[in-house]
């Protein structure tokens, strides 16, 4: 099963301008189907950082989400460093062509224009079908301009109403037959009064006697009704989740430590 990864990309995400509503949905996306998010970039608009980032995002094997900077302005520069992660050239895709020249005589036609190809705008907007060679389309069913993508690597614009159905396309669609490999459940305890220092051999354990079962501390160290507090919990894909709760649950007897099962907080 790959992991699953997203990368982000704007100046303004990074200066605060604009709040990223990317992550928040994408791992929406993905519990719905049984998936997970592995990993994810914040990147700026520099062409470097960029290119290394899709890069590594090429040879990682993973699949990878990569939101923004796929426009034909000067400050976008996704499609340009994407074929120079891959040591290819750009170029125009064909059916991004008529996809881009059919959205163009649309937004003529509302306006009551008659449209023309040749017109320098009009030429311009072209660019946004300038793909890695060798890429496929991601359909666009806002405005019919499409992403691209690149084996597991799949490029969306960063506008979240144009994008988020584009990824939840490629998820129900291409990525259908992985929906549920990553489903996870979960189980947990409060504890009250316990240093993390003194459970951490405890973690350890569960972690060894469980293949494949994760171990989570998550402290709270303000709760407004719990107070300082840690949620300790397992995780996983298996049955094996009850077995290490209940293991879990007894070396937390054990050490003595004050726990609740109940997570309502």
């Amino acid at each position: 099963m790959p992991h699953i990864g997203l990368i982000i990309i704007g100046d303004e995400i990074l200066s605060g301008k604009r709040q990223d509503k990317h992550m928040a949905k994408v791992i929406e996306l993905l519990t719905a189907r049984g998936l997970s998010l592995s990993w994810a970039r914040y990147l700026g608009d520099h062409r470097g950082h960029i290119t290394a980032a899709l890069r590594d995002a090429f040879a990682s094997g993973d699949i990878v989400f990569s939101c923004g900077g796929i426009g034909a302005t000067p400050d976008d520069h996704t499609r340009q460093c994407a074929a120079a992660a891959l040591g290819r050239p750009l170029a125009l895709h064909a059916m991004a062509r008529d996809l881009i020249l059919e959205r163009m005589r649309d937004v003529a036609a509302e306006q009551g224009l008659v449209h023309d190809p040749e017109r320098a705008d009009n030429q311009h907007r072209l660019n946004m079908g300038m793909f890695p060679e060798g890429a496929s389309i991601i359909p666009n069913p806002y405005n019919k301009i499409p992403g691209f993508s690149v084996g597991d690597v799949h490029f969306v614009p960063g506008f979240p109403v144009m994008a988020h159905p584009m990824i939840e396309g490629l998820l129900d669609g291409r990525y259908a037959p992985l929906h549920g490999s990553q489903r996870q459940r979960e189980r947990a305890a409060i504890v009250q009064g316990a240093m993390e220092a003194t459970l951490t051999p405890l973690m350890e354990a569960l972690e060894a006697r469980y293949p494949g079962i994760k171990v989570f501390s998550l402290p709270s160290v303000d709760h407004p009704t719990l107070g300082r507090h840690i949620e300790l919990g397992v995780k996983g894909g298996t049955d094996a989740v009850d077995l290490a709760f209940a293991d879990l649950c007894t070396g937390l007897d054990q050490l003595g430590a004050q726990f609740s099962t109940n997570l309502v907080q």
